[in-house]
């Protein structure tokens, strides 16, 4: 229960709520308590003695109980509803901020389907063991106490005989409850695979359609499905057996109430009233054991969804503020990188002792074969992963010993696959400087050579673009890219094959742009069209995680190595 206790702890901003919920909740519960003893009043008061006033009494005084047990059940139901759907909201918001905060190999080894799954399927499921499972806990919880109270009232030998099957109930839950917490978690995790199918499979819908897999995809997720549907049929098999078993042994406790009550009544020890009362107790007693079994069924099914969620909240944040990390000052751009060892894997090194430097407005280039670790060391300069071995200095500056926060405000980055957001020209530029005006989006746009297109899209900046950027070209998109990237004016600029998923005509526009963003700037560029780096100021050949060549492109190309034959196999033809 450590985890649902952590959960309930979410409910601490909203006790005083919690507080009248359960008064409501209790108030409404004892409305069902006051029937039986309505029947006995009956059977002793009125049949018996045929007393006419009390009648009238039981009369009035059912109309006024229901009158409030309906106030006070609109009251349980709303706050209870209302501290639900908050601790909810504010647990996803919790998970929201924790992905945010996640390392890049986090998200390199988890799907995205996945992780959307924590924030939907397994916070909904954490709903139900707040909300429906709260509300019954309490109210079928104090109808079982008040029962027991007024049935050791009414007469102590029964009650004793009903104690008995409490505890093999209690067994019986415990042993089932396991196995449903079991079947729970297999739901949640089939559920997860299912989202993680639909996010896959939708968003690559142009290459299903391009391929003619609509089919394959069919049957894709008709298997999850189905796996599913089996983990969900496991489940409802134990909450199934769960009810019945808990009902049985229920019966067999009314069964000797019955007999032993019966037997009191023929000598004269209660009254038939009072066993009519008694045994109306009992029932009372058996539904809520009932419906308690089934909380439980549901709760431990809920736990499942809490388990995976808290472990998600738990997780290391590997990439985070030291402490004592101060904020990167203002920086020249002076990049040092010495001698950094780096795996993505244990035993597996991605880089190996690579030394390099960056002086103030340098362009630095990165070339070699895919998978060589040139976009590697572009990764680690942003700290998007942390060197195993080594150190990263910026202006002498251990990138370590800043936060993560302002020295990313320092680093500007142009990947190969633009990433743009389901909003308008405008709000995707002024993604990299929220507080920039609209002549500032303007003037970055311009910059980047985007002006003039966007002018001419039917809303000009205010037209919408669609999910991830599908209604602009390639290099429209691009040139957003950097529009956005010139807003938040960087001293240090990383271009990760900015240009190399573009057409001829488009790559001269988007490398124009790309010339004015780098003036002044501390540049990383990795290249695949070595055209687009004839001059930099030093150009690095990576293979195999090390750095094999590097020099100037005149330096590098009379060495006769590995970027000269890089060279020549790209302008053979020339």
């Amino acid at each position: 229960m450590k985890n649902y206790k952590r959960l309930l702890a979410y409910m601490r901003p909203y006790l005083h709520r919690l507080l009248l919920a359960i008064v409501f909740i209790v108030l409404a519960a004892s409305a069902n308590l006051y029937l039986p003893w309505i029947i006995k009043d009956m059977i002793d008061d009125v049949l018996a003695a045929k007393d006419m006033m009390m009648l009238n009494v039981i009369s009035v005084s059912i109309v006024v109980v229901f009158f409030f047990r309906g106030i006070f059940y609109y009251g349980q139901s709303y706050l209870v509803s209302y501290i639900g759907q908050r601790v909810v909201i504010d647990v996803r918001e919790v998970l929201f901020r924790k992905f945010q905060r996640m390392p890049i190999s986090y998200f390199d080894r988890h799907q995205t389907g996945e992780t959307m799954s924590y924030l939907t399927n397994d916070v909904n499921a954490m709903q139900s063991a707040l909300v429906d499972s709260l509300i019954e806990l309490v109210t079928e919880g104090a109808i079982l106490i008040g029962s027991l109270v007024m049935m050791v009232y009414l007469d102590w030998k029964l009650s004793l005989l009903t104690l008995v099957v409490i505890p093999l109930v209690g067994q019986a839950m415990k042993i089932f409850g396991r196995k449903i917490k079991v079947t729970g978690t297999v739901i949640q995790e089939r559920l997860a695979d299912i989202t993680s199918l639909l996010q896959e499979s939708i968003s690559s819908i142009r290459i299903v359609k391009s391929f003619v897999r609509e089919d394959y995809e069919i049957e894709r997720f008709c298997k999850q499905n189905d796996l599913n549907f089996q983990a969900a049929m496991k489940n409802v098999q134990l909450t199934s057996l769960l009810t019945p078993t808990v009902e049985f042994l229920a019966a067999v406790a009314v069964t000797f109430i019955v007999w032993f009550g019966g037997y009191e009544v023929v000598n004269g020890e209660i009254t038939a009233g009072a066993l009519v009362a008694f045994l109306t107790y009992a029932v009372n007693l058996a539904n809520p054991v009932k419906r308690l079994s089934r909380v439980y069924g549901n709760i431990q099914k809920a736990m499942a969804a809490v388990d995976r969620v808290f472990a998600v909240i738990d997780l290391e944040e590997t990439v985070s503020n030291k402490p004592g990390a101060v904020a990167l000052p203002v920086t020249q751009g002076h990049v040092t990188v010495k001698d950094i060892t780096f795996s993505y894997k244990d035993g597996v090194p991605a880089l190996q002792d690579v030394s390099l430097e960056a002086k103030p407005g340098q362009m630095i280039a990165f070339v070699g074969p895919s998978g060589a670790g040139k976009s590697t060391i572009a990764n680690l300069i942003p700290r998007f992963y942390d060197v195993t071995e080594g150190e990263i200095l910026i202006d002498g500056h251990d990138i370590r010993d800043v936060t993560v926060e302002s020295l990313r405000q320092q680093i500007g980055i142009v990947p190969q696959e633009t990433t743009l957001f389901s909003n308008t020209v405008r709000e995707n530029i002024r993604y990299g400087r929220l507080d920039a005006t609209d002549e500032e989006v303007v003037a970055a746009a311009k910059a980047a050579n985007a002006d003039v297109f966007i002018r001419e899209l039917p809303k000009g900046y205010d037209t919408q673009i669609g999910e991830r950027g599908l209604n602009l070209s390639g290099g429209q998109r691009q040139r957003i890219s950097i529009a956005r990237a010139i807003l938040k004016n960087p001293r240090i600029l990383i271009l990760d094959e900015a240009t190399s998923a573009l057409d001829t005509e488009s790559e001269k526009i988007v490398q124009a742009a790309l010339d004015k963003l780098m003036l002044g700037r501390t540049s990383f560029v990795i290249a695949h069209r070595l055209s687009t780096i004839f001059e930099a100021d030093q150009i690095y050949v990576i293979d195999g995680g090390q750095i094999r060549e590097h020099g100037t492109h005149e330096e590098l190309l009379a060495k006769g190595g590995l970027y000269s034959n890089l060279y020549h196999i790209q302008f053979s033809k020339t």
